[in-house]
């Protein structure tokens, strides 16, 4: 079933979300969902925050990003990721980011329309569990560290907007205010605050 996206303006979207045990309810549909609303919104992420839960819990793909790529520019770029995982990730916590932070152009489901040049570490090591509740602890890097980070943020309670200076910020605040109000248009369910 494809859920509604929650849109900026969302207090779930500034909580810390909770980690969760076997015993939560539905969880392997809750899953499902999850990876038919991000594929439904053509992203490559998905956190639980995004979708009105307060738990930790992401869903990512990174291959998608290389399966849209040709062979050259895949070698061109250099990305030691490649060719990308698809990953469910349960009680995430960020061990460590290693290496030199380096730009990309990010955007959000919740944030529709807005696309900003982010800083994030070359590398992570995160600790999770998966969809069976094994542990793991695994280091990342490349743009599947990159998407990792973003959903990471999401279930601490932060937002890749956070991460521009003030004065950049304060330049989106009509459009993010935009965005809170449903005054957006896109082609994917939203659920919008009151």
């Amino acid at each position: 079933m494809i859920l509604p996206i929650v849109a900026y303006g969302n207090p779930v979207l500034r909580k810390v979300a909770n980690d969760i045990d076997e015993s939560y309810p539905d969880l392997a549909k809750l899953i499902e969902d999850m990876w038919e609303t991000m594929y439904a919104s053509n992203g490559v992420g998905l956190a639980a925050p995004q979708i009105n839960k307060d738990i930790r819990l992401f869903v990512m793909d990174s291959a998608q990003i290389f399966a849209n790529m040709d062979e050259e520019e895949r070698e061109e770029e250099n990305y030691p990721d490649a060719p990308g995982i698809k990953q469910v990730f349960i009680n995430a916590h960020v061990v460590e980011e290693l290496g030199d932070d380096w730009p990309y152009n990010e955007g959000c489901l919740s944030i529709p329309k807005i696309r900003e040049d982010i800083y994030r570490a070359e590398e992570v090591t995160i600790s999770y569990q998966d969809e069976n509740f094994r542990k793991h602890t695994k280091t990342f890097s490349g743009v599947t560290a990159r998407i990792i980070l973003h959903e990471y943020d999401h279930i601490e309670g932060k937002l890749f907007i956070d991460h521009l200076p003030p004065l950049k910020r304060k330049l989106l605040k009509r459009k993010l205010d935009d965005i809170s109000k449903g005054k957006v248009n896109v082609d994917y369910k939203m659920a919008f605050s009151k």
